[in-house]
């Protein structure tokens, strides 16, 4: 056999430059639910059990590596917005790709917008929290209408006529994106239009008006006339809109098309070009005369849309929690396979005490998240009526102003690769911020605290119940307690305090219900750090003693 020659050699080097080695691995092909033993945990205890069956097949669905792709192809090719047909007539015609219709029928279908209001039993609620926390991890902007179409019904029902006819359409277990008229559809979507140019979150300052076709009052139509500066989801069948009566704000349920399928006046203007949420349109619409029937009474309007309102933030609550969830996921996994200076990098105390900091905020996230969802299942006991209505804004506001710092942490434990638009981590990135502005920004929550404090002294009462569950078990928390109810009794300045109180609520909640519900090493860790260390560190900066390994293996899924 003749050696090979010069010329060969040197092809077959240039062929062989390296082989591929100490690379991580996508996470996908596995059980979101099974994998995730918080939430496990949170839906036996918070009254959900019997939902354990479909959680687990929900969760080995959404983890599928195509179904998880879904979200990076909803994402990659947005919305696109035509105001006319070829012909020239009016159609505000949002076009979404395949993959958007394919999570908005997933959720649909499985009653991720209409679960507690078609099967009212204990636990419906944590359920639709479960099965919302999973998918959201997969993608977040489908999740918009999906939520405003699960929050309106309490709005919607305040006018019995109007619930007769929407309602069974609104909760149908089916996805119908048709631009056709709500008349030849069997489920519908509903969105929502309250921010105007000049107002913001003021909407008593919103200038669009409501003129009576006819009879005033409850149920009757009104013709609509003004503007709204943040519609999202234009493609909904329906919106819940402020505009002005004569008796004050009113809220109105206006829908795309006429009863006689002719096009309401509701005009698109334009899409905006938002940081995030591509997948999701949100935009700018002009109402020039359309049709809308008062729910509630003329000048009652915010109170009307108010419990919307709680339940979209509720939402933003669980969705913030998932973001923080696939976020360290994919940390805890990159970095159970990813070696470096001679050894794993889970298994380096630095990235440990970045690991498992993560991975603690993540697990108080979500048990708040679900404590909610309890509250939420039990309107008629008064005391978890109040703690919903103190607990909501305070998880809202502490949450969903974790996560983008949570992300980026997470981001970088995975290094450069983490940046690169073909990983999940820019996403979970760009989609962090949105949860803390919409629905109301971290000053709108703390204010909403506030007028909570004022008008019902009684949700004290039921926070301090709440949390009393967990006294004698950390000395941090009962002496933070103390403090705190000291504070509360203080009016002096409380306005300007206010971001300070409420951020000593969110982490005295989220101690106690860790302490009473998760293992000692997460609990002990939380007190240590959010509560006995002294000022504001950056992620990582656990004390001495802390039990990380363990806080790591609890939370790594495995794929």
């Amino acid at each position: 056999m003749n050696a090979p020659s010069h010329e060969d050699q040197h092809t077959r080097f240039l062929a062989e430059t390296h082989a591929v080695e100490n690379v991580s691995r996508e996470l996908a092909d596995y059980n979101l639910y099974a994998e995730d033993r918080a939430l496990r945990d949170a839906v036996q205890r918070e009254g959900a059990a019997w939902a354990e069956a479909d959680l687990q097949a929900f969760g080995s669905k959404v983890g599928a590596a195509d179904y998880l792709q879904l979200g990076f192809a909803a994402n990659r090719y947005p919305p696109e917005f035509d105001t006319h047909d070829r012909f020239g007539n009016r159609v505000d015609l949002v076009s979404y790709h395949p993959a958007y219709h394919s999570l908005m029928d997933t959720a649909l279908s499985h009653g991720l917008h209409s679960s507690p209001w078609t099967d009212p039993r204990p636990g419906a609620h944590v359920a639709r929290a479960a099965h919302s926390y999973l998918h959201g991890q997969v993608e977040a902007g489908h999740g918009c209408p999906i939520t405003m179409t699960f929050a309106c019904i309490p709005s919607i029902r305040s006018t019995p006529a109007i619930a007769a006819l929407w309602e069974p359409k609104i909760t149908a277990r089916e996805y119908d994106p048709r631009n056709v008229p709500d008349r030849d559809k069997g489920s519908v979507t509903i969105g929502m239009g309250m921010t105007e140019k000049q107002g913001g979150s003021d909407v008593r300052s919103n200038s669009t008006r409501a003129y009576p076709v006819g009879q005033r009052g409850p149920g009757e139509l009104y013709e609509l006339v003004g503007h709204k500066f943040f519609l999202s989801a234009p493609m909904c069948d329906a919106f819940l809109v402020l505009a002005q009566t004569e008796a004050g704000p009113g809220c109105f349920l206006v829908p795309r098309w006429r009863p006689d399928g002719s096009k309401n006046p509701l005009q698109v203007l334009r899409l905006k070009k938002k940081l995030s949420n591509a997948s999701n349109a949100s935009s700018e619409i002009e109402l020039r005369g359309a049709m809308g029937w008062l729910l509630g009474e003329e000048g009652r309007g915010v109170r009307t849309i108010v419990e919307m309102v709680s339940l979209t933030r509720f939402d933003c609550m669980i969705g913030s929690a998932a973001g923080m969830r696939m976020a360290v996921s994919q940390a805890l996994h990159h970095c159970s396979i990813r070696e470096a200076f001679g050894a794993v990098l889970n298994r380096q105390p630095l990235m440990q005490n970045v690991l498992a900091d993560l991975a603690i905020e993540s697990e108080a996230a979500l048990v708040t998240g679900m404590r909610m969802a309890r509250a939420l299942d039990n309107p008629e006991d008064e005391q978890e009526a109040l703690l919903m209505r103190l607990g909501v804004a305070v998880g809202k506001y502490w949450i969903c102003k974790r996560t983008p710092n949570h992300a980026y942490e997470a981001m970088e434990c995975i290094g450069g690769s983490g940046l690169m638009e073909d990983s999940i981590m820019p996403r979970l990135y760009r989609e962090a911020p949105v949860n803390a502005i919409w629905e109301g920004s971290g000053n709108v929550q703390c204010l909403d605290v506030l007028r909570a404090l004022q008008k019902s002294p009684q949700v004290v009462e039921a926070f301090f119940n709440e949390t009393g569950k967990a006294r004698g078990a950390n000395t941090a928390l009962d002496r933070q307690l103390d403090t705190l109810a000291h504070e509360l009794n203080d009016p002096t300045d409380m306005e300007y305090r206010a971001r300070s109180v409420v951020d000593r609520l969110a982490t005295s909640l989220q101690a106690a219900l860790l302490l009473q519900h998760s293992p000692s090493e997460v609990a002990d860790a939380y007190c240590a750090s959010r509560l006995e260390a002294a000022g504001h560190h950056n992620c990582g900066a656990l004390p001495r003693g802390i039990d990380c390994a363990s806080i790591i293996e609890r939370a790594t899924p495995q794929a």
